[in-house]
């Protein structure tokens, strides 16, 4: 039982990597300090927020 479960394991994994390594060349891409930006920007917006209006 524990060597068929041993098998399964790089099966799924190959399928995995085959859908990760293809990439679409129409899909929008952002660069990551953008994405790291917006979460700060976020960030300092809700508590500001929580500053002005507390609860």
């Amino acid at each position: 039982m524990a060597k068929d479960k041993k098998g399964q394991g790089f099966h799924s994994a190959a399928g995995l990597i085959r859908y990760f390594d293809e990439e679409d060349e129409d899909s929008i891409k952002i660069h990551p300090y953008i994405v790291v930006g917006m979460c700060i920007g976020a960030a300092a917006v809700i508590m500001l927020a929580a500053y002005l209006w507390p609860v």
